[in-house]
């Protein structure tokens, strides 16, 4: 559908037209919007815009915003993965750095919010700061629990303002976990064929196992 214009008024979203009408196609509830996408990614949309602002709206825009979502949930989950087996240390000199950084990031994001609510801006500053989480959180970098800990705990701090990450870290049940471990004994018994149509048994059940030095990831397909 062409972009139109829209805003929100009593739960509905209306496009900008001078009649309005669902048989027309120009007016939508959020009970619609809901049935197709996942809310969250609706909520991503409408703040990446300032709310005094008319706004595009088609589904390709709201893919976008899912997509722009996922890499916040990609970087958030990946930190979380990494803590598990971080580390125990002082930070050292490029970690000091990244956290200095990620405090300078919330008053960027503060000074974004204040600016008349300028969530676009401040949807900008925490994409900034996820993607220095992407470089510092590697595992050539083999960033230690202090470092890993203070990453999670600045990027709450700003999507708990605007209400994203809402969702906790996916953990794998118990009969998934067991399919990977019995995987990774069969990789090391190099019985690669029952190791492939493990992963094929996971991948239908729902998951994904990615191999990495720290051992196997899995999260949802």
């Amino acid at each position: 559908k062409p972009f139109a214009r829209y805003w929100m008024h009593n739960g509905h979203i209306n496009v900008d037209n001078k009649k309005m009408s669902k048989s027309a196609g120009n007016f939508f509830t959020v009970r619609d919007i809901a049935a197709e996408y996942d809310l969250e990614a609706v909520r991503m949309f409408l703040l990446s815009a300032h709310y005094r602002s008319p706004i595009n709206f088609s589904r390709d825009l709201i893919l976008a915003a899912k997509n722009s979502l996922d890499r916040m949930y990609t970087a958030r989950n990946n930190a979380i993965f990494m803590l598990e087996s971080a580390p125990e240390r002082d930070m050292n000199e490029a970690e000091l750095a990244f956290v200095e950084r990620a405090k300078q990031t919330v008053d960027r994001f503060d000074d974004a919010m204040c600016d008349d609510l300028n969530t676009a801006d401040a949807l900008g500053v925490i994409f900034e700061y996820v993607r220095d989480m992407n470089t510092q959180f590697t595992d050539a970098n083999a960033p230690c629990k202090a470092v890993l800990e203070a990453g999670l705990k600045y990027l709450g701090v700003m999507t708990d303002v605007l209400g994203l990450l809402s969702k906790p870290f996916d953990a794998t049940p118990e009969d998934i976990r067991a399919l990977v471990e019995a995987r990774v004994q069969a990789k090391k018994a190099k019985d690669f064929a029952e190791a492939d149509r493990l992963r094929a048994e996971v991948l239908a059940r729902g998951y994904i196992i990615e191999d990495t030095p720290k051992g196997p990831k899995v999260k949802k397909a």
